[in-house]
């Protein structure tokens, strides 16, 4: 059941990050992946700078959705070069 969550926080912020960022999402399953890659990202970073965005889902997707506009963010810079 976790894994069924852990997707659908991961469509959710890389919706997320798509609208803050203002682009065309990568389809639903791009943005499932961006919003994984996120939520990993987002964790391992929260976790090195102490950071706690509280527990429970709206904690996990605001994590979620700081990592997948940076990685958003990421893939649009090389994407460029």
């Amino acid at each position: 059941m976790e894994i069924l969550w852990f997707i659908l926080i991961g469509l959710a912020a890389g919706w997320l990050a798509g609208q803050f960022m203002k682009g065309g999402g990568y389809g639903a399953v791009g943005d499932i992946l961006l919003g994984v890659v996120g939520a990993v990202v987002g964790g391992f970073l929260f976790r090195q700078l102490g950071l706690s965005a509280g527990g429970g889902l709206i904690g996990a997707l605001i994590v979620a959705t700081i990592g997948a506009v940076l990685v958003l963010f990421l893939v649009r810079m090389v994407k460029r070069a």
